[in-house]
């Protein structure tokens, strides 16, 4: 058996390795509790930093390394250049053996190249520095391209740091529960929990600090009293403008945080005593294409207690059936690039290619055209994003509406992390 450090580090290489292999990011990984956030620390690291380590690395290759030896260099690389709290020789001898676990004869290399990056470490991060933003950040040049002409150098090189810092976990307090965010700190807090409410959403939003227990051992979890959320989220909800007794969709709902913004506000203030005591009053379609995620989306409902939420396996794209009722209020949160929440998904910076945008354009046209249709006469679609790119939200909103013009823009917001210190994210009101 490897020792703990050694295997931690073979699980991040397989991880990486994988990725770099299939694209197919470990959301999830098979670690045990001990080492699992310190895998995913390598993990998120390595694929966020990718560019800056690949340049960091082939100072000292003489050809490009691929696959587990790639992989396994990165991990090393990125422990000796932003992780600082790991001394340098456990970086190297967990980080070799781990190599040599999977591939003895690329161990050599392994070690040569480290030893070399520890040797020159100082110097080769004050020449880093000294390249292009996009290098030294790690992101494609062609957003930073674009956020360079969009908002200027110095925001520019704000929103690439500003993705490369570490994502805290956010709670958000479900309106019906009655509970404030100084109640709640409370109460963590005579659990051994110290909670801070976040500077966007003191009211409403809290955050949990680094190395905090599991979300599942806080008081009320089971009673599903909140939701994983940054307050970037927020107002798409508070622009839909939910009451209950309306009939409301949430076309794209999983994992279901936004749904339960939404059955939470439904919920009336004086319960029927012929309902159960936490029954939305209305009605609530949570709709999910991937079928993979309705496991998520009916789990999270579940655990919050709240009755009477319909949730439809089924595509938001495709026409409805003619005898379908519309509705209020719908929620259209589209699939886009995440370029709002690159801190969060480190691996999406690499995705933001021309053809994947442009096949995400389609689909999000095709989602906000068919919606439109279910929307009742006088009602209201929030379009939203986690997107900062106007390809995907204004102009793609406006290019829709032009060629629907019996549909009203009422009024859109952008939230920019470098302006108000949460993740990305676009929201459109359209009235018909």
């Amino acid at each position: 058996m490897l020792p703990a450090g050694v295997a931690a580090r073979r699980a991040a290489v397989f991880a990486i390795a994988r990725w770099s292999q299939t694209g197919e990011f470990p959301d999830r990984l098979p670690a045990t509790a001990q080492n699992r956030a310190f895998v995913m620390s390598l993990v998120y690291g390595a694929v966020k930093m990718r560019r800056a380590l690949e340049w960091l690395v082939t100072r000292h290759m003489k050809k490009k390394a691929y696959g587990p030896l790639e992989a396994a260099l990165f991990t090393g690389a990125h422990q000796l250049f932003y992780m600082p709290e790991i001394p340098p020789y456990a970086v190297l001898n967990a980080t070799v053996e781990a190599a040599k676990a999977g591939s003895p004869k690329s161990a050599a290399l392994v070690n040569a190249v480290l030893r070399k990056l520890l040797t020159h470490r100082a110097a080769l991060m004050e020449e880093l520095q000294k390249q292009p933003l996009a290098v030294r950040a790690s992101h494609p040049d062609s957003l930073v391209k674009a956020w360079r002409e969009r908002y200027g150098e110095a925001r520019a090189e704000t929103l690439c740091a500003w993705n490369n810092t570490a994502a805290e976990t956010v709670l958000c307090l479900l309106p019906h529960t009655g509970v404030s965010v100084s109640e709640y700190a409370g109460i963590a807090e005579g659990a051994g929990i110290t909670l801070v409410p976040h500077p966007a959403a003191p009211g409403t939003h809290l955050i949990v600090p680094h190395g905090a227990p599991p979300l599942e051992t806080f008081p009320n979890y089971e009673n599903g009293w909140f939701i994983v959320q940054d307050p970037g989220c927020r107002a798409a909800i508070d622009l839909l403008d939910v009451r209950p007794k309306m009939t409301v969709l949430d076309a794209c709902a999983a994992p279901g945080g936004k749904t339960l913004q939404i059955a939470s506000r439904m919920i009336p203030a004086e319960p029927d005593p012929d309902e159960p005591p936490l029954s939305i009053k209305g009605r609530l379609v949570a709709m999910e294409k991937h079928g993979d995620r309705l496991a998520v989306l009916r789990e999270n409902i579940e655990r919050s207690g709240i009755s009477g939420v319909d949730v439809v396996h089924g595509d938001a794209a495709l026409p409805p059936d003619p005898e379908a009722p519309c509705f209020d209020r719908i929620l259209l949160d589209v699939p886009c690039s995440n370029t709002g929440v690159l801190r969060r998904r480190p691996d999406a910076r690499w995705r933001c290619t021309p053809q994947r945008l442009k096949f995400l354009r389609a689909t999000q046209r095709a989602l906000l055209k068919t919606c439109l249709g279910r929307l009742a006469r006088g009602g209201r679609l929030v379009y939203s994003t986690c997107s900062l790119e106007p390809a995907e939200n204004l102009r793609l909103v406006e290019s829709v509406l032009g060629e629907m013009p019996y549909f009203i823009l009422r009024e859109h917001h952008q939230q920019l992390p470098f302006e108000h210190g949460t993740d990305g994210m676009f929201a459109a009101v359209i009235e018909g």
